[in-house]
């Protein structure tokens, strides 16, 4: 398929809102063309919806939630197959946050399963010996970027507290692929493809044949080392991978990394433990929305957007239009200025108590101008009722920057996950265990410069802390307090401005999540305007300048996928920018 114009954009999104929200049909995507846009439809369900970042995932989902399995028994099937087809995105040695919507209890809980720096990390940790910052591709290649792995460990709990079916049973998908084979996608060749830095013997003998060529697409690849893996981890449970020869294994290939050795222990793996943490809720509209609290900012900035935009009448300034544009990029300057001061790991930094105060945000919701852009904003000063010592801390300028996965599910019994999985970087860094799964770089998510201006900057790196995140994970109720959406995306701190137009595109221009995931990409991150490139929204530049805006056209892959409630059921939706597809009965 040939990169889609604009105005074919604009057509197709005509035809979808033409043939009536929540439409229902049927999905089979056609091959992801070079710009990464496949056109796609609505996907509707009665009883249950899985929607993830590749068919071979989605279908293991699919057929767990047909045998009775929970959300949660289906989102562990899913994650196991990602981490073999997208394994750039995510996998057992990355992190992940799940929200879980535990309908018997009637009952949302946060699921933190981000990675921590190991015991001997300081401060100083990417600096030279001149005290500067390192380059962040210097960084992120080898044993010093990679923190012990969370997935695993929130996997086994949400299973222990969530499943229905026997643990062993999620891996049998993911094993049959890894024995017998699975197609390389379209996106994980062209990954592979502009790939630099992969150069570990073990990565390379992965993905490159012996002429040092990435396997084509189509190519049927086998994993025996991820297999054997996930027959321990199926067998021994979580405990097979914290201890043992996979923990032996962890810390050898960090530590004996040939660039950027690390400094990991086995200790620092059998410590790890996932964190179980309050939602961050705030109304918009008639609805209830809910995300990841700290270490993620997601949530918070997300929820800040909201609260900043909720005075505007955005519907009907209409989707993809100056205004809407304007009003929607003012507030995430607004947002991603507070999200830079205050936002890190809660178990070493108490942030301010008021950073969704409804009248704090209908406050900095003032500042925005009608006649011209603000430009940088800079932080506001939410209020705070916590007795703890305050400290004034410095503005970070920690690169965040985009691979991930997100997948949304709902069960027969009402139950919902929304989880969004990652080993940061694509590829993480480049180092691949034994076993046959690469490791994350995300201790990169923490700031290299542990100080700014004579303040120390929340998120510098410590001991034992997980790195602040961008994820956002989201679960959207009505106002009879039933479940309505389900959402999340992968795209770095982008995420943020993804989701909360996806949320606008549904709650404020009555969208169907297909054609609320496929708007075109508009926001800031308290820098330029960015617009996503080929779509209705490059459009806008010159009069977007023309109110002061900086502005940048570029490509924006975000990797949406959304489930909403109908009269009916549930309808979903995946981003047409990514290969991920939506299934339901």
């Amino acid at each position: 398929m040939t990169p889609a114009h604009p105005i074919r954009r604009n057509c197709v999104l005509a035809a979808v809102l033409l043939a009536g929200t929540f439409a229902a049909s049927a999905q089979d995507p056609a091959p992801e063309g070079a710009s990464g846009w496949t056109e796609k439809v609505p996907v509707a369900s009665r009883h249950f919806m899985v929607a993830a970042a590749n068919p071979l995932a989605v279908d293991a989902g699919y057929a767990i939630l047909r045998q009775g399995g929970s959300a949660v028994d289906a989102a562990i099937a899913v994650q196991l197959v990602l981490g073999l087809v997208e394994p750039q995105s995510s996998g057992l040695g990355g992190g992940a946050f799940m929200l879980v919507h535990d309908a018997r209890r009637n009952k949302l809980i946060a699921y933190d399963g981000r990675e921590t720096a190991p015991a001997a990390a300081r401060p100083d940790r990417f600096l030279d010996a001149e005290g500067r910052p390192v380059g962040f591709f210097d960084a992120v290649v080898g044993g010093k970027s990679v923190g012990v792995p969370g997935v695993v460990a929130l996997l086994a709990e949400t299973h222990r507290r969530h499943g229905k079916l026997p643990w062993a049973k999620l891996f049998a998908t993911a094993i049959d692929l890894a024995d017998n084979g699975f197609p390389v996608s379209h996106r994980l060749h062209a990954l592979l493809s502009s790939q630099r830095f992969l150069d570990q013997p073990r990565a390379r003998e992965a993905f490159f044949d012996f002429l040092g060529n990435p396997y084509p697409t189509g190519r049927s690849v086998k994993s025996p080392a991820y297999a054997a893996t996930l027959r321990r981890l199926a067998a021994g449970g979580a405990n097979a991978f914290y201890q043992g020869e996979i923990a032996r294994d962890i810390v050898a290939t960090v530590n004996t990394a040939s660039k950027n050795p690390g400094d990991m222990t086995l200790a620092d793996l059998a410590g790890y433990r996932i964190k179980v943490r309050e939602p961050v809720c705030a109304g918009y509209r008639t609805y209830r929305v809910c995300g990841m609290p700290l270490p993620s900012s997601g949530g918070l900035t997300v929820l800040q957007m909201l609260g900043i935009l909720e005075p505007y009448d955005l519907a009907a300034m209409g989707p993809t239009t100056l205004w809407s544009a304007h009003f929607i990029s003012e507030a995430g300057r607004l947002a991603f200025a507070d999200r830079s001061v205050y936002m890190a790991d809660p178990d070493f930094y108490t942030p301010p108590t008021g950073l969704i105060d409804p009248g704090y945000l209908a406050e900095r919701s003032r500042l925005i101008r009608t006649d011209r852009s603000m430009g940088q904003a800079e932080p506001g000063v939410p209020p705070d009722r916590s007795t703890s010592r305050k400290v004034a801390y410095g503005r970070d300028t920690a690169l965040d920057l985009p691979s991930t996965t997100h997948l949304s599910i709902v069960d027969a019994d009402g139950n919902a996950v929304a989880m969004t999985s990652t080993i940061e970087y694509a590829f993480g860094s480049r180092l691949m265990t034994e076993g046959g799964f690469l490791l994350n770089n995300q201790l990169t998510d923490f700031s290299f410069m542990p100080t700014r201006d004579g303040k120390p900057v929340a998120n510098r790196v410590e001991a034992g802390k997980r790195p602040r995140s961008s994820m956002a994970p989201t679960i959207v109720y009505d106002r009879s307090g039933r479940v309505f959406m389900v959402t999340g995306s992968p795209g770095a701190s982008s995420i943020i401005n993804y989701v909360a137009k996806t949320l606008v595109g549904v709650l404020d221009f009555g969208l169907d999540p297909q054609a609320a995931v496929a708007l075109p990409n508009i926001g800031s991150r308290n820098g330029p305007t960015e617009l996503e490139r080929e779509t209705s929204a490059a459009l806008l530049e010159p009069k977007l300048r023309a109110l002061g805006h900086e502005t940048r056209v570029i490509d924006q892959t975000s990797g949406l996928n959304a489930i909403v409630r109908t009269k009916g059921g549930w309808v979903g939706g995946s981003d047409p920018r990514r290969e991920g597809t939506v299934r339901g009965d």
